[in-house]
């Protein structure tokens, strides 16, 4: 089997230490054979779209084929942090200000409508990053990454729900491996019914579910028990009727990853590439979307 498409790759407009250059991109998946495959730079709120028209320019300059797509990474958010980035008050909140907000705040992401239409965005790609305001303790943390989770799942906006479960920040060990809390002694510790109420939200709702490459599949963080869980994981998504697509998440300067571990990962649980979502080839319209 090979993986010839992805949809989660980062270039050097991205807010973060991403370094990759549009060019290198389109030369580099030529050649590892990656015929559909999107630009999905972050957006926190509405401080990163400097960044995102900074992406959309380089994008074009380098005459995009109609396999190569223009999308976006968005951040679960809440509106109460929204709306404290807007009156301008903050300095560089590049990040957004991930603290300071009351517990159960409602959910936000930070892009509109009238933002997809202007960039000429694609599909949306949507990920919880980030704790909401709630103790770093384990039942909590499991909560509510569920909550953003399906805050995601069922957005009219989103597309693509990325990297679920994914964790970096706290308990990591003193080698900077997470290898106990909040779940990677034992993927068990989130129940089985958070997993299919979220695969049935995504199959109502049409939405994609993201295998993450870099952040989840071959993350050298990780422990190897908790890999194959998630292979588990995400082979029960598949046999409840989700949708799964490949993104490499790349933020390297070079487009390196390792397809082909991926692959032989993926194809041990019964996940090809012929069973994984892409895009269309682009017809002209800004956004085609994967309703």
């Amino acid at each position: 089997m090979s993986l010839t498409s992805d949809w989660h790759i980062h270039s050097r407009n991205s807010c973060d230490s991403a370094a990759l250059p549009v060019a290198e991109l389109v030369r580099s998946a030529e050649e590892k054979g990656i015929r559909d495959y999107g630009l999905t730079d972050h957006i926190h709120s509405t401080f990163n779209l400097p960044d995102l028209a900074a992406s959309r320019k380089e994008y074009l300059a380098n005459a995009p084929s109609p396999r190569f797509h223009f999308g976006v990474e968005v951040s679960c958010m809440s509106q109460w942090e929204l709306d404290e980035i807007a009156t301008g008050k903050y300095d560089r909140p590049v990040y957004g200000l991930r603290k300071g907000g009351p517990p159960g705040a409602p959910l936000a992401i930070g892009l509109t409508d009238e933002h997809i239409k202007a960039y000429g965005i694609e599909y949306v790609v949507a990920g919880t990053h980030w704790p909401m305001y709630v103790p770093l303790e384990r039942e909590a943390v499991i909560r509510d990454y569920h909550r953003q989770n399906m805050f995601l799942a069922t957005h009219p906006l989103v597309d693509i729900v990325a990297h679920p479960w994914w964790w970096h920040g706290h308990w990591q060990d003193d080698d900077g491996r997470f290898t106990a809390e909040p779940w990677f002694d034992d993927f068990g510790h989130i129940p089985k019914s958070l997993h299919d109420e979220f695969a049935a939200a995504c199959i109502e709702r049409n939405t994609v579910v993201e295998i993450n490459i870099s952040a989840n599949l071959l993350n050298r963080r990780y422990p190897q028990h908790f890999k194959e869980q998630y292979l588990d994981y995400l082979a029960d998504l598949k046999a409840q009727g989700v949708r799964l697509c490949v993104g490499s998440d790349c933020h390297s300067a070079t487009y390196d990853t390792d397809f082909e571990t991926a692959e032989d990962m993926l194809d041990r649980v019964g996940i090809r590439d012929e069973n994984l979502w892409r895009l269309p080839p682009r017809e002209g319209s800004p956004h085609n979307g994967a309703r």
